[in-house]
Parts: C-alpha cells; structure tokens; sequence
C-alpha cells in the first residue's frame, strides 16, 4: 500500500517527519483529508488539529496557521506553531481563553487581536479534549 511522508515544520524546529497512511488538517476554510495520490495542492492552513494515521494508530497536534503543500506523495507543512495535542494544558488554555477574552476591543485593530486569540484558544481547548478522550 502507498504510504505518504508528512513533514512538519515550525520556525524553531522540524516538530514531525514521519510515514502516514492518511493526514487530516484544517484549512482556513474547512478541513482537508490527504491520502497518497492526492493530486498536488497549495492550502493556508487555520488553527484547528492535525491528524496523521500510521497502521491505525493516529497522532494529534495543533497547529496554528501557515501552508500545506501536497506533491507527489510529500505532504509538507508549514506553521507558526505546532504542538502535540497531548502536551496542552486543558486548564492553562481556559486561562488563556479567558485573558483573551478579557482583551480591550476599542478599535477595530484590536477587536481582530482580541478575535484571533479567541479562535486560537478556542481552537487549542478543542485539541486538547480530543487528545483527553
């Protein structure tokens, strides 16, 4: 069976360079299941859950922004951040969703600060229940 290579890359680091059998990520707008012979794609990655599935097994990041490029059977990414889901803290990131929210809106500047860090914390709170259950 073809197999894909998924690599990972952050500014500080290459945070995964493994075989998958299939890899699920989330777009700015959706989310995008990849397996080998996808036909060859450029997206702009959201904040959301990366999936990569090798041999049933299945590994869980977050990842937040950036570009995914699909050729030949190489899914390379490319973020701002990505940490394995079971490395957030359920409770730092109601923290931090909760500061976020507290965050002055009086601009409209701010009032997208505010709304990105919403989305991100919200985005990281969902990763971090799916890699608990």
């Amino acid at each position: 069976m073809p197999e894909l290579h998924c690599i990972v890359v952050t500014p500080e680091a290459t945070v995964c360079d493994e075989s998958a059998d299939f890899v699920v990520l989330t777009l700015y707008d959706g989310e995008i299941g990849i397996a080998p012979g996808h036909t060859p794609l450029i997206g702009r990655l959201g904040c959301g859950e990366m999936r990569i599935t090798r041999q049933e097994q299945t590994s869980r990041y977050y990842v937040e922004q950036g570009f995914v490029e699909v050729l030949g059977d190489v899914v390379s990414v490319l973020t701002n951040r990505a940490v394995p889901a079971g490395e957030l803290d359920e409770a730092a990131v109601r923290e931090q969703l909760a500061a976020a929210r507290a965050r002055p809106a009086h601009t409209t500047e701010l009032m997208a600060i505010r709304d990105r860090a919403v989305a991100q914390s919200r985005a990281q709170l969902r990763v971090a229940r799916r890699a608990a259950k």
